[in-house]
Formats: structure tokens, sequence, C-alpha cells
């Protein structure tokens, strides 16, 4: 069984009893992320098929910008604001959304991303042809700071038809966060974001979603992902803790049956090598000596050397002594 078990994760209350309760809660958690957060909004409000059907929040964790002037000027009145008073993390806002939320699907929206002109139509004909199924996924376009098309998430063909079989999330994760739509009676019958993961929350909630409520996604980019030099993940990489969090995922993913320990590590090696070599050529050597630090420890010394004389082979002879 998956670590869900509600000892283990943060429990999510049911609506109270006689609340109204919409078809969607569309959550957009923020920080520091005023000057997108209109993008954002124009998104979904493009799609608003009013209150009634709709619940649109935003949940800004003590931000220094300021995302309630932004709220006010394109919600005009349709977008409800929460403030919280001190920074809770990633993690606990997320979860906030949850608890918040009161519609029958979840929509966890960063407040620098966006969705396409036909996201929650979609989304919404997936979950009413199959009520069985606890989660929703769609592909993802990736973006860059100033919102130009970098990339697009991998498609995962087994998940084009509704499984409970998560071994394609096990040992890498393509599904970005505002791709996904969850029933809320999942988040409470098993509970919501792992606080013990900074970087991989998401990562174990699909596998989790899909391996005990079912999973779906659609063949089709329906969500844009923001990749800046200021978001947790960009931060979490120049430290490789976006790679030790993942190691972490590693140890609650081995209880799966056919997961492979090694196999998992091993990707995660290769990963941290990918990163050291990605800083290396920006010219961060701090970040560099992080990631190399990493994947030293996770490579047998026997096969180090040949890798590292590989690569220092592609630097500047002159340049050569800042990456040793």
């Amino acid at each position: 069984m998956l670590m869900s078990s509600l000892s283990l994760t943060p429990q999510i209350a049911a609506v109270p009893a006689g609340a109204a309760r919409p078809l969607w809660s569309v959550m957009i958690p923020t920080f520091n992320c005023a000057g997108y957060l209109a993008t954002t909004l124009r998104s979904v409000l493009a799609q608003d098929p009013g209150r009634e059907t709709m619940q649109i929040e935003v949940l800004d964790n003590c931000s220094t910008d300021d995302p309630a002037a932004c709220v006010k000027a394109i919600g005009g009145g349709r977008v409800a604001f929460h403030r919280h008073p001190t920074n809770t993390g990633m993690v606990a806002n997320f979860n906030s959304c949850l608890q918040r939320a009161r519609g029958n699907l979840v929509h966890i929206l960063h407040g620098d991303d966006w969705v396409a002109p036909e996201f929650y139509r979609t989304m919404a004909a997936a979950a009413e042809h199959n009520p069985d199924v606890a989660l929703f996924a769609c592909r993802a376009f990736v973006v860059d700071e100033n919102g130009e098309i970098s990339d697009l998430s991998w498609r995962y063909p087994g998940l084009e038809r509704p499984t409970r079989d998560s071994s394609p999330l096990w040992y890498d994760n393509a599904i970005f966060t505002p791709s996904v739509v969850v029933r809320r009676t999942f988040y409470e019958s098993h509970g919501g974001f792992l606080p013990a993961l900074k970087h991989a929350p998401d990562w174990e909630m699909w596998v989790r979603g899909i391996g005990l409520g079912g999973g779906l996604m659609l063949n089709r980019p329906l969500a844009y992902y923001r990749m800046s030099a200021t978001n947790d993940t960009s931060t979490l990489q120049r430290t490789a803790g976006n790679l030790r969090d993942c190691l972490l995922l590693g140890t609650m993913f081995e209880h799966l049956p056919g997961f492979s320990a090694p196999a998992f590590r091993k990707r995660i090696a290769e990963r941290s090598r990918f990163q050291a070599t990605f800083f290396r050529l920006r010219g961060d050597r701090e970040a560099y000596r992080a990631n190399l630090d990493l994947w030293k420890s996770l490579v047998p010394p026997w096969s180090r050397v040949m890798l590292l004389a590989r690569e220092l082979l592609k630097i500047p002879r002159e340049h050569r002594h800042l990456w040793k």
C-alpha cells in the first residue's frame, strides 16, 4: 500500500454538510509571483462558468509583492483572496488549498502558471465519463520567464486509459501540478501532500493518487508550467536539494511491488550529473560542486574516474583548475 495512511499525511476534512458544493475549486497558491498572476487569473476567468459552478481563490503565502492588488484589479470581486499571516512553506500552502476547497474537483494552479482555454471543459468531461477515477492529468507546455514555450512534457501512453498502475511515474515525473485535477473525495480519504517532501510532494501525490484512486492522462497539452530562476525548483537545483528530496521519495516507494531502489538511485545519479554539467557550463561553481558532491555519493569510485575525466576534457585547459 502507498504511503497514504492518514497517520502519515495531513488529514483533509470533508466539506461541512449543507455547504455549497460547486463542481470546481480552482485554488491558486502564490508567493512573490504577482507579476505573473494576472496571466494566471485571466486564463481561469476566461473559462468561468459562474460562482455556483466554480470557486476561485488565491492563497498568498505572505508575499512581499502585492498579489492582493492584482486579484482586485483582475478579479473584480469574483476571485477570493486569503493571505497567511506568516509564510507556511509551499507544502503547507498546498494543503491549505485542499482544506479551503469546496468543489468536487480540485485544481491547484500555481500563481505563475496558466491553462489553455479548453482546460476546464475538457477535464470536466473526462471526470464525468470516468466516475471511478480520482486523478486526471494532461500534458503541459514548459515556458520560460517571458512565457515563451521551451518544451513539452512527456507523453505517458500507459496512463492514457483509466488505470491504477502508477509504475510509469516511479522513476521520473513529468506531470506538472497545473495540469492535474483530483477529486476532493480522494484527498478526504487519503490525505494531503506530505510535509516531509520539499521538492517532490506532487510526485508522491500523483503516484498515490493513481495507485489508490485511479488515474487518466490526456494526450493533449492544456496547461502551461513556468520555469524561472526564482521558483522553488530552480532554487533547489542549485543546492541539489531537489534530488536529495527525490532520494527520500525513493525510500517511500520501496514498498511498491516491482519497484527497484537501485534503479531509482541510478536515475537520480544521472540527474545530479546532468545538473552539475548544466551549472558548470553556466559558470556557477557553487551549484556545480553541490550537484557533483551528490553524484559522487551515489556513484561507485571506479566509475567516477572515467566519467569525470571525460567531463574535464570538455573544459578549456585554462579553466580546468576551477572545476576540480
